[in-house]
């Protein structure tokens, strides 16, 4: 007897492996849930990111089953399929015409296909094509939708009904290839999900190593593709989190620094297995987005005032200004960028943030508290302790000058609470709630833009016994606090 159970051959799936890399488990999946002889199921949902290769891969997969199928003699069962792409259709009416219209073309029908406005009449075609005719025993049609979840001017119950179809016809199976499914929604008992989760870094690597870019002039092959590897995973971990999160934007990335960075290789100032050397002398491109979408025209403020400078012919002397003269330019150019596109909480945050990365935790009672201590106090709040005895041998470094030290969030939460009814007293800043929906996402943006950084991967990011760590200077922050009418110097204790 016959096994009722059997997976579709190794040798169909291995080129889809090579073509598809790091999706081995979703490509197995879908073809035990979509195979005649395996275990196929009447709904399908497949669901993840944009650019993650759910559509490719479904298409890909059945377009190789359906090969093979027909390949077989003919009491073997055959698989025929349709996709139908509702970002293409306009209105509900247009996606049950198209439907029926790939099903027509799918099982080569004889009879044109007809005229389709409800989802009653596509139910009757369906079932005219696929119920009342006689098929061989095991034959099955897969009917896919794609990015069903943005079709315009869909009935209420459009995705119940399409799920219901299976139900009624027997040898149907409807894949729904959507973005972010909410729990229930076809409305049925049961169906099957599987995610295309996005990739991770080294699966970023690994796909984009696949493919290295010709050789330079001066570097071989072999060389190229040493390089290209530690290139990717450099791009991955700058430029991944915040701009190229799928994998035909980092692949772009990739693209546009690949000349940049392997400039140096090129003016022979750097040999090709020099990757250390190579990065240092291109790191000012992995820190700018700009690069990776020209068609972004951004004027930086004081940009022409320096240009005149160094052409000399501005009000000030002619000749090239000094590095210092530079480098102070480019610092105020990025405060100003920061104090006019963070909001106001954002700024309070990343204030606090620094009070407590640089201020020692036994001094927050003193400094932040409204308990009258009767002690000679700063502007700020600090008090000075007399000085007894011999002066110190040692002298001690400013606090601003040291690093950043790690800080638990919720004491910068403690200290943003204490603070901001005076620092932001005519802002109109709500004084309620500590972590209100403003709060969290002001932290998100301060993470995501890696103005904060968490110390360690485990657990809840919103953990309020997670440690975090400031990722600007002393320079920056006096900026951002001078832009709210706060001197942070009065704020930090020596």
């Amino acid at each position: 007897m016959a096994s009722l159970f059997q997976l579709p051959e190794e040798l169909l799936l291995s080129p889809l492996y090579e073509r598809f890399p790091c999706r081995e488990y979703q490509i197995r999946s879908l073809a035990t849930l979509l195979h005649p002889t395996a275990a196929p199921c009447r709904n399908l949902v497949v669901y993840g990111t944009e650019a993650t290769g759910k559509s490719a891969v479904v298409e890909a997969l059945l377009q190789t089953l359906s090969k093979a199928s027909d390949k077989e003699p003919e009491p073997e069962p055959s698989l025929k399929f349709a996709v139908i792409n509702s970002v293409q259709c306009i209105t509900g009416r247009h996606l049950f015409e198209r439907t029926v219209a790939s099903v027509v073309d799918a099982i080569q029908w004889e009879a044109p296909p007809k005229k389709c406005e409800t989802l009653a009449q596509l139910m009757v075609e369906l079932c005219k094509m696929l119920k009342y005719t006689q098929r061989p025993e095991g034959w099955r049609l897969v009917l896919v939708f794609d990015a069903v979840d943005r079709q315009r001017d869909a009935p209420p119950t459009l995705l119940t009904a399409l799920a219901r179809l299976s139900e009624v016809i027997p040898c149907l199976t409807c894949v729904f290839i959507v973005t972010a499914p909410p729990p229930g929604f076809l409305r049925t008992s049961f169906a099957q999900h599987i995610q295309f989760s996005n990739y991770t870094k080294q699966e970023f690597v690994k796909i984009l190593s696949a493919t290295p870019p010709p050789p330079t002039p001066t570097t071989t092959q072999d060389d190229t593709n040493f390089l290209w590897s530690r290139f990717c995973g450099a791009v991955c971990d700058a430029l991944t989190t915040s701009a190229s999160r799928t994998l035909p934007s980092c692949r772009h990335s990739c693209e546009a620094l690949w000349p940049r960075f392997t400039a140096p290789i090129l003016a022979r100032t750097h040999g090709p297995r020099e990757f250390s050397k190579l990065l240092i002398a291109s790191r000012v491109h992995f820190q700018d987005e700009s690069l990776l979408n020209p068609s972004i025209v951004f004027v930086k403020p004081g940009a022409a005032s320096l240009v005149t400078a160094v052409n000399g012919h501005g009000p000030g002397p002619a000749g090239t200004p000094s590095k210092h003269a530079t480098a102070q330019q480019a610092m105020s150019t990025a405060t100003a960028d920061l104090t006019t596109l963070l909001p106001t909480t954002t700024r309070l945050l990343l204030l606090a943030a620094y009070l407590a990365s640089h201020n020692a935790a036994k001094h927050d009672l003193v400094l932040f508290s409204t308990y009258h201590h009767g002690r000679r106090k700063r502007r700020g709040g600090g008090f000075v302790a007399p000085k007894r005895g011999r002066p110190s041998k040692h002298k001690k470094i400013s606090r601003k000058l040291l690093g950043a030290h790690a800080f638990v969030l919720e004491r910068m939460l403690a200290i943003f609470a204490a603070l901001r009814c005076e620092w932001a007293a005519d802002d109109g800043l709500a004084v309620g709630s500590v972590v209100d929906g403003d709060v969290g996402m002001a932290i998100s943006t301060l993470a995501s833009l890696r103005l904060l950084m968490k110390v360690g991967m485990a657990g809840d990011p919103m953990d309020r016994g997670g440690k975090w760590r400031i990722n600007v200077g002393w320079d920056v922050i006096r900026g951002v606090g001078r832009s709210l009418g706060i001197e942070v110097e009065e704020w930090l204790v020596d």
